[in-house]
């Protein structure tokens, strides 16, 4: 039976575990797929403990981990039109991706280049495509400020590199660690902690024109003080609640296909680098999850997975090392 990587209740790490489930059946509109990677995210620990996302549900128990994975069709529900079996995708599956098959929904899944590895393709869905929405969403004039809190994990890295390709200059907020991260990411490093707005006014003192949190709490509303015009405010680490109290608002996701195409051709490009730092296999899964949950992922960290379709996940984890290594 295949493998799936769950959490059996709402709590902690210990609810996890690695369990065979039934092979998944794709249902009007979807597709079954063969998962070749699989993006680690701040979100999938957090579902673990019971965040929903906003109008949206609780997951049903088990649930499997996972909001992004890239891999291959391997079977075709009703009413599907431009996908077959044996076409590369990427995008967002329907009820998690830490497993060696997942179910996408054709809104949100597109074809993955042939020059984008699936490693890197699994790191978009989320990550970049909630960039990319809130680049787009604050819409600021090439030449204007942008300053990023959090800018040192995965989704941090996408928006610094979306935004630099604008023609914004970036701030990034980082702790000292990532320092280097940022930089060479092509924005101006603020080291994390109390002070921040002193350290950002010193570092831009013609002032920002725009934020984008990762972070929320006290973080979020420091850098809040920093706007003269809090509509250029946006979030994705705090509630609708607590960002609307700033004048600021929640980061609207697309949610489709035509986002997830933008941004791989972005990666093919030379625009945008994923900059995965970890790979682990399917069944050191509860490492990969520790490594984002504890806040010590620089950019992203990616579940490479050996499927029933043939892939050798060490063969596919050394390739992407030697990309990383520039060989």
């Amino acid at each position: 039976m295949p493998k799936a990587y769950v959490f059996t209740r709402f709590g902690g790490p210990e609810t996890e575990a690695l369990v065979d489930v039934d092979r998944p059946s794709p249902g009007p509109g979807q597709l079954l797929v063969a998962v070749r990677a699989a993006g680690v995210n701040p979100v999938d620990w957090k579902q673990r403990t019971g965040y929903a996302r906003a109008g949206g549900a609780a997951r049903e128990l088990p649930a499997v981990f996972g909001n992004e994975v890239a891999g291959v069709v391997t079977e075709v529900g009703e009413d599907v039109t431009g996908f077959g079996v044996g076409d590369e995708v990427f995008g967002n599956p329907v009820a998690g991706g830490y497993a060696e098959y997942a179910l996408l929904p054709v809104t949100v899944t597109a074809h993955k280049p042939a020059a984008l590895s699936f490693t890197d393709a699994a790191t978009l869905p989320v990550a970049a495509a909630t960039a990319y929405d809130g680049v787009g969403q604050l819409a600021l004039p090439e030449g204007a400020t942008l300053l990023v809190t959090g800018a040192g994990g995965g989704v941090g890295a996408a928006i610094v590199q979306i935004a630099r390709t604008r023609g914004l200059r970036v701030v990034g907020v980082a702790s000292d660690g990532k320092k280097d991260f940022v930089e060479s990411l092509g924005a101006v490093h603020v080291p994390s902690g109390p002070g921040l707005a002193e350290r950002v006014r010193a570092a831009a003192p013609e002032g920002v024109d725009g934020v984008y949190d990762v972070v929320g709490g006290e973080v979020l509303a420091e850098a809040a003080t920093l706007l003269t015009d809090r509509a250029k405010l946006v979030t994705v680490g705090a509630s609708a609640e607590a960002v609307e109290e700033l004048g600021g608002a929640r980061v609207v996701r697309a949610r489709n296909a035509a986002v997830l195409e933008a941004v791989a051709d972005l990666v093919v490009r030379g625009d945008l680098t994923p900059h995965v730092t970890g790979t682990f296999p399917l069944d050191r899964a509860d490492e990969a999850l520790r490594t984002v949950e504890e806040g010590h992922a620089r950019g992203k960290t990616v579940i490479v997975v050996e499927t029933a379709a043939g892939v050798d996940a060490e063969s596919e984890a050394d390739s992407v090392a030697g990309i990383e290594a520039g060989a």
